[in-house]
């Protein structure tokens, strides 16, 4: 049987079809989960010892500016036993924006899940350490959003002083 085929099957069987969507497009295949099956899900990839996507390489967001589903969050985990990297998505629609962490399974998703808050804004529920990474604490700002301005916010944060 097929990687995608296993993981398309065992994952319908477990945490239900009218949940998740399938989407296999130029080379990258991918989960779109309900945000409030996400832990659900993610649980299930590392237990499952058909699966085990034992390892976090990545989370992020994308801002989508315009359409109703503004945002949506993006874990890249992998199976060495599968050899192989699944991208699990989330869509998060209204304000304000959060989605549950999974850091207490992938430990790796952690300092992840902190960079996607400081530059998206998106809140980590249940997140052991959720606090600003590069942005000073209270800056009210996020600067991968599509509504930050390219040359920032003036005077909101003093530049370093250029040398004579």
């Amino acid at each position: 049987m097929e990687v995608k085929e296993l993981i398309i099957n065992k994952v319908k069987e477990n945490i239900g079809e009218a949940n998740i969507e399938f989407v296999d497009a130029i080379g990258d295949f991918s989960i779109i989960v309900k945000k409030e099956k996400l832990f659900e899900l993610a649980k299930f990839l590392k237990e499952s010892p058909e699966l085990e996507f034992v390892m976090c390489k990545d989370v992020t967001a994308i801002d989508w500016a315009t359409r109703k589903k503004r945002f949506s969050t993006v874990y890249h985990v992998y199976s060495f036993k599968l050899n192989f990297t699944l991208r699990v998505k989330t869509n998060l629609v209204v304000e304000p924006y959060k989605v549950e962490s999974v850091a207490s399974i992938w430990e790796s998703a952690n300092w992840y899940e902190r960079e996607t808050f400081d530059m998206y804004g998106i809140e980590f529920v249940n997140h052991p350490d959720l606090r600003r990474m590069y942005m000073p604490e209270g800056f009210e700002y996020y600067p991968l959003r599509k509504d930050f301005p390219v040359m920032g916010i003036p005077g909101s944060l003093p530049l370093p002083q250029k040398p004579e």
